[in-house]
């Protein structure tokens, strides 16, 4: 989903079009689907008597993620093109980088190098400084490798700001939609720019001394936001992060 929307936005701003529609979907709640991520043991099972509180990224007790399924869709547009027809701007697509750290078939690089240099790349690519951003939208998956080396991912990308970012993983509340993901959290960052409110990390309740930001925990929260951060690190590495903008 995170790579349709950078796409996308790639192609208007080379001026090949001007109005598509970005999306993506994902099923897994098959024997198949849950099949496989049980053997490569990346599902949560802590909590299997209590379900609502399984999915717990950036928690000391998390153990996995939560299968879910899901859908999203984003219609980007040029922002003329959407100004002369009338249209609610939601927000500005200002940034995209994509890349593959190739490190492990299921892990992610263990300090966040990969992860750091994607979200370098897009903050480049928007024109933003790491210290304009208030929000980022984490990958926050809730396994043990993929929060702690995000977080060392954006402490690299964000130094002494990172303690003032706010980062948040929705993953807690919808479980891990996996090809709908990026999508979806793209436009819960959107959202989040355009109320002033952040969503939070929900089952937050014994922070990983390893994962050590502002993760928002438990409830949502006020914040006056410009600029946002998207993030989707997939497994085999590849990496998308998007940079948003509240629409003037």
């Amino acid at each position: 989903g995170a790579h349709a929307i950078g796409e996308c936005v790639m192609l208007i701003r080379d001026g090949r079009q001007d109005i598509m529609v970005a999306g993506g979907a994902e099923a897994p709640i098959c024997l198949m689907g849950v099949g496989g991520f049980s053997a490569m043991r990346a599902l949560a099972t802590s909590f299997n008597d209590e379900p609502e509180r399984a999915s717990r990224p950036f928690d000391a007790r998390r153990d996995g993620f939560v299968i879910a399924e899901g859908a999203g869709v984003l219609v980007l547009e040029e922002l003329e093109h959407a100004r002369r027809r009338g249209a609610r701007v939601y927000a500005e697509v200002v940034g995209y980088a994509a890349n593959c750290d190739a490190y492990h078939m299921t892990q992610p690089a263990p300090e966040g190098e990969g992860a750091a240099q994607c979200m370098a790349l897009a903050l480049a690519d928007a024109g933003v400084r790491p210290d304009e951003v208030g929000y980022v939208n984490a990958h926050g998956t809730g396994t043990p490798y993929n929060d702690a080396a995000e977080t060392r991912a954006i402490h690299k990308v964000f130094g002494a700001h990172a303690a003032r970012v706010a980062v948040s993983s929705t993953k807690s509340m919808t479980g891990h939609l996996l090809g709908a993901a990026g999508t979806v959290e793209a436009a819960y960052t959107v959202l989040a720019l355009m109320r002033g409110l952040v969503p939070p990390t929900i089952n937050l309740d014994e922070p990983d001394p390893a994962c050590d930001l502002d993760y928002v925990p438990h409830e949502a929260r006020r914040l006056p936001l410009d600029a946002a951060v998207s993030n989707s690190f997939g497994f085999g590495g590849t990496n998308v992060s998007l940079v948003f903008r509240r629409a003037a």
